[in-house]
């Protein structure tokens, strides 16, 4: 069975990713010339440019169009929105790129009260993730573009929120310290990867909007399901993985510079 592959070329979306890189192309040079490559490094830059690009494959290439054909696909989707894209755009911001914003930021986390908490991003992030796999609202999105859109938004808030407080670089009012950041992402992986688990392995098609006869890409819809399935607890696991890593590197970084303040006030 032929598939569709055409691509999304939303005006409102292109609009908004456009925005977003020009305007953080503009905060990265001036961050640059006022602070140096330490303020704003290439790579900072590069990972936001490579969030932007996680988007537009998302939201604009034929994966957006197969997502509404193949339940593998569709996964694909969700991961690059509330993983791949906001751990990217997360890492290219620094301390001096944010600087305009961040007594703004403080404030609304100070608001915020218990919604601005690490736990609270746990529960928006697996809620959000389970919510949108219930069957009921899994077919509604696909078969509704307002409610597609707003599972989008959700995925972004949501995996945005869980990934500020794990990699921000702004110190957080409650940011999390010593064993808190693997309780944090370990409590929430396993959460989502028992979710791909279920998907794996049920016995009946869960989705009816992905209900066909004969196959697409070789695959059945149930063997569809069941590798969308693989596919979210693979990438939960290489996810958690990964990022521990990361936040181990940044925690040795961040003690070599402790202990080389403590030396300059010795001195």
């Amino acid at each position: 069975m032929s598939l569709d592959t055409s691509w999304t070329f939303a005006p409102i979306v292109l609009i908004a990713l456009v925005g977003y890189l020009g305007v953080y192309v503009a905060r990265w040079r001036t961050a640059r010339r006022e602070g140096g490559a330490r303020a704003a490094s290439g790579w900072r830059l590069a990972s936001w440019c490579g969030g932007i690009a996680a988007l537009f494959i998302a939201l604009v290439s034929p994966v957006d169009v197969l997502g509404e054909q193949l339940a593998s696909m569709h996964m694909v989707q969700h991961l690059l929105i509330a993983d791949v894209a906001a751990i990217l755009l997360t890492l290219g911001l620094t301390r001096h790129i944010l600087r305009p914003a961040t007594r703004r930021i403080h404030r609304i986390e100070r608001a915020a009260g218990p919604f601005g908490s690490p736990w609270f991003a746990v529960v928006a992030y697996v809620g959000a993730m389970w919510l949108w796999h219930i069957p009921y609202l899994y077919d509604a999105a696909l078969n509704h573009s307002g409610v597609h859109t707003l599972e989008h938004l959700s995925f972004a808030a949501a995996g945005l929120l869980y990934w500020w407080f794990l990699l921000s670089p702004i110190r957080s009012r409650q940011r999390l310290s010593g064993m808190g950041p693997v309780a944090y992402m370990a409590s929430t992986k396993l959460l989502v990867g028992f979710l791909g688990i279920l998907l794996a392995f049920s016995p009946e098609l869960l989705y009816s909007a992905y209900e066909h006869d004969g196959t697409r890409w070789g695959m059945s819809a149930l063997d569809d399901q069941h590798v969308a399935g693989l596919i979210m607890a693979l990438e939960q696991s290489i996810v958690m993985g990964v990022a521990l890593a990361w936040l181990f590197v940044r925690m040795l970084s961040e003690s070599d510079e402790e202990d080389e303040r403590l030396e300059r006030y010795s001195a």
